[in-house]
């Protein structure tokens, strides 16, 4: 948070649905053909990996020392997974460390069963990395020699001059990367009007290069470092470089070949999502600047008289006192009033959701703080003497999420303050300006007690976190090199704030285990957040924790949701929210994401919040949330919005158990809950360019009205079968642009996917407990081939550890069937299978869902 003062088709030619951003290049490196690289020696290989010695050729010094001796390690850690690790001989160069990021073992993979191939050149080292079964070439680093220096480390590969490019968030940008003059930098930024072409909120340095019909593969490289990632031509051959401050190179290349694959492979690595309370799914509101507890109660109470289901309330900033985490405004918030609302909610089987910022006030007697500095919880400036800045609160401290003390505090803090008997009952929590955030614009802001070199505690990192090739006496360094300028390196990324330490945590602090935040920063908010969940988890044992968080690093999908920062209430950044979708949910492992609705910064209009109340309840995570600058723009203020809030909601809402079991398969597989058009069809050219459609799940196909102001929407249509989600009405895709005309604003364009079985409920709800009450209403989409497959998860929707039922449904063209595990009781029932074509089926029931069932047409 930033304070701030139906209609009928027609077919019409097909048009480039996805131009994106061509952006001009900044000052970039120099080539440096005098940097000579380096060569390789003592080359030892076995069945599944590949050791050597790289030893520096020449001096070349770029813009900080050369580091000398490196050494590689090549794993071929699955038939679909090869780590490649460049790292300096010593083992003293930064590496995230184990117990933040636990890295992927190696499953016994050989070179002949790989489906990649490493091949290297010695002098100059380089190496490709090869798709076996074709030869094709996926990386290949030989266009310019590595450089690996104390402060910055260069590597290129060549790209083919048609590769398409995703990935590399968090960011605003269009979701197919540009060709050329294209800079990703990733340093997580406070980021208010989530600026283009800039680094945001979240720092995932992963690619997906999609080559249509040959082949979808991912490269990831597991490094926090600061960096810029550029994409550009030279000499007429396409590229795409890194340029880090520092850490090391540290590969992870994913063969897919179906870019779901892809998203599977990356999963295993940076971890699988967290599975989600079922209640997480429903309708949130919020807004910064609501003034007490009797207007957020009249808020809820609103909501309820326009007949406009709401699952959960939440609180800003507003309910603290003087902005201080874990406690109320003794007059505006008092904690009995605050409890007796909570309760309220509750009672009517709605929820309740605060905010949390990191920045402790750093003020004797102030409880939290007290407690904290004697667990050493806090990061320490030179001397011993607390770390400051400013944050909310005022001048404050910040939580070492590294310190062994941090934890223990956290939690004892959540579970007094949230003690459900006599503190806040909430639900689960929201951490914000977890980049971290720090209101000092740069580093003179408090004077020498902050800007001090921050002292070492010479802890070490436990745990091997490397293969058992390495050295066990070595296991434990790799926490960054001394002797490094931490303000001002030689290379400067494409920051927009500015410096490193520009409304950020110092760089020159140094954490409890001897790291320093000029190395961990972009992990901040990951650490943060599974903090978060691990306190959670305590306060509401064998429950799912839900946290949502702001800022991110890759895996932090393992412990929370995500939401799109400080958006803006404009046409542009409606359109934003669904790249972002496409991004995090399908390529970053992240399946909980969503915007602001309606915008957060700004003022919105009735036709823009209209289009986003519908737009926004086919995205995951469905919250409205606006500035405390900003009019307040609840749904129920304009006649319009009202109508399409529950038009929509009353479609998510009967969909919510399709949601769910996407899901589902999210935590335990890696599969994508929402993906760009090109992983259903990844042989169509034109479909790995279109940015403002969606599939959600792999049976809907959304396709919202995206231009200003308009009630007409062009749809791409893949050359497959499809069926009218309000209408099912049958509609043949051709392999092209249609024309929707008439679009009102009530009206979003879904469509079935022909080949899938939808389970809905029959009935919409108030809320997701009763929603969960709701009969079924199977929903059979035939394919081309007349055939259809699906699934359905039941749980409980809210342990950590439930009975569940795991259905698999199938429709052969003339027989349905179900049939799978039944082990969560239910009452409900299927009371109806619906088939669609050009005649649509109905077949009435009622059938239990505690065992299998079939029927003939």
């Amino acid at each position: 948070m930033w304070a701030t003062s139906s209609a009928d088709f027609k077919f019409s030619p097909p048009r480039n649905f996805l131009l994106g951003p061509f952006y001009a290049s900044r000052k970039h490196t120099p080539r440096s053909s005098a940097c000579p690289g380096y060569v390789a020696t003592d080359v030892t290989q076995g069945d599944s990996y590949l050791t050597a010695s790289l030893t520096l050729a020449g001096a070349c010094n770029l813009y900080s020392k050369d580091i000398s001796n490196l050494r590689l390690l090549v794993e071929y850690q699955t038939d679909s997974r090869l780590h490649v690790l460049i790292e300096d001989a010593d083992y003293q160069v930064y590496q995230v460390q184990e117990n933040v990021f636990p890295r992927p073992r190696s499953q016994g993979a050989t070179v002949g069963s790989s489906a990649l191939q490493f091949s290297y050149t010695k002098d100059p080292f380089s190496f490709k990395v090869t798709r076996k079964k074709s030869g094709e070439v996926l990386f290949d680093s030989s266009s310019m020699p590595l450089v690996f220096e104390t402060q910055y480390v260069r590597l290129r590969t060549l790209l083919p001059q048609n590769a398409s490019l995703y990935g590399l968030g968090e960011h605003s940008d269009s979701l197919r990367l540009p060709a050329s003059g294209y800079k990703r930098t990733l340093w997580n930024a406070e980021s208010p009007f989530i600026p283009r072409n800039s680094n945001l909120y979240g720092s995932h340095p992963i690619y997906f290069d999609h080559r249509g019909g040959s082949g979808t593969h991912g490269v990831f490289l597991l490094s926090a470092s600061g960096m810029d990632i550029v994409i550009d031509q030279e000499d007429g051959q396409r590229y795409l470089e890194y340029n880090t401050i520092g850490g090391v190179l540290d590969f992870y290349f994913l063969a897919g070949p179906n870019p779901s694959d892809v998203s599977k492979q990356y999963a295993e690595v940076a971890g699988l999502p967290a599975m989600m309370p079922y209640w997480t799914l429903g309708f949130h509101q919020c807004k910064y600047g609501w003034p007490n507890i009797d207007y957020v109660a009249e808020v809820a109470a609103n909501y309820s008289a326009a007949g406009i289901p709401l699952e959960t309330m939440w609180g800003d900033i507003d309910y603290m006192d003087q902005h201080q985490d874990f406690t109320t405004d003794p007059n505006q918030f008092p904690l009995d009033r605050v409890r007796d609302f909570v309760n309220t909610l509750h009672h009517n089987n709605q929820h309740y959701i605060q905010i949390l910022d990191p920045g402790i006030h750093y003020q004797a007697g102030y409880g939290p703080f007290d407690r904290g500095a004697e667990q050493g919880a806090f990061l320490k400036a030179a001397g011993g003497s607390w770390y400051r800045g400013r944050q909310w609160a005022g001048e404050v401290v910040w939580p070492d999420w590294f310190a062994p003390g941090t934890q223990q505090w956290w939690t004892s803090e959540i579970m007094s303050f949230y003690d459900p008997t006599k503190g806040v009952p909430a639900d689960a929590l929201w951490v914000d300006m977890d980049e971290a955030s720090n209101m000092c614009g740069d580093i003179h802001c408090m004077g020498d007690a902050s800007t001090a070199a921050a002292a070492s505690a010479n802890a070490n990192v436990s745990g091997d976190h490397f293969s058992p090739l390495v050295p066990p006496t070595q296991s434990k360094l790799r926490l960054g090199l001394g002797g490094r300028d931490l303000f001002s390196p030689g290379y400067r990324i494409a920051n927009h704030v500015g410096d490193l330490s520009s409304g950020a945590l110092f760089t020159n602090v140094t954490n409890a285990d001897g790291s320093r935040q000029y190395d961990t920063h972009n992990l901040y908010g990951h650490m943060m957040a599974g903090a978060t969940a691990t306190a959670l988890q305590s306060l509401h044992p064998g429950k799912r924790p839900f946290v949502l968080t702001r800022s991110t690093f890759a895996g932090t999908g393992r412990h929370a949701a995500h939401w799109f920062g400080d958006n803006a209430s404009t046409w542009d950044d409606y359109r934003t929210a669904i790249t972002q979708l496409l991004a995090f949910a399908g390529m970053h492992a992240m399946p909980m994401v969503g915007s602001d609705v309606c915008g957060f910064n700004r003022e919105t209009t009735e036709h823009l919040c209209a289009r986003w109340a519908m737009l926004g309840a086919f995205q995951p995570f469905y919250r409205n949330h606006a500035d405390i600058s900003s009019p307040s723009q609840e749904f129920y203020r304009w006649p319009l919005v009202t109508d399409a809030a529950k038009r929509a909601i009353d479609a998510r809402y009967r969909l919510l158990d399709y949601f769910y079991t996407a899901l589902h398969a999210a935590s335990t597989t890696g599969a994508p809950v929402a993906a760009p058009l090109w992983f259903g069809w990844p042989g169509d050219d034109a479909a790995a360019g279109v940015q403002t459609q969606w599939l959600w799940g792999d049976a809907l196909l959304v396709s919202p009205v995206v231009d200003d102001e308009a009630t007409g929407v062009d749809i791409y249509l893949p050359n497959d079968v499809f069926y009218d989600f309000w209408t099912g009405d049958r509609v043949r895709g051709q392999g092209g642009v249609v024309r929707k005309e008439n679009v009102d604003w009530t009206e979003i364009p879904v469509h079935f996917r022909g080949g899938y079985i939808v389970p809905m409920r029959t009935r919409s709800a108030n809320t997701t407990t009763d929603v969960r009450n709701q009969d079924f209403t199977i929903v059979v989409a035939p394919g081309l081939d007349g055939k259809a497959t699906g699934s359905l998860y039941l749980d409980d929707g809210v342990s950590l550890d439930s009975a569940k039922s795991e259905i698999v449904f199938s429709w052969d063209g003339k027989k349905f069937e179900a049939s799978g595990t039944f082990g969560y009781a239910t009452d409900v029932v299927v009371e109806s299978v619906r088939i669609l074509g050009d005649t649509s089926t109905t077949k009435t029931g009622p059938w239990g869902l505690r065992k299998g069932f079939s029927f003939n047409l």
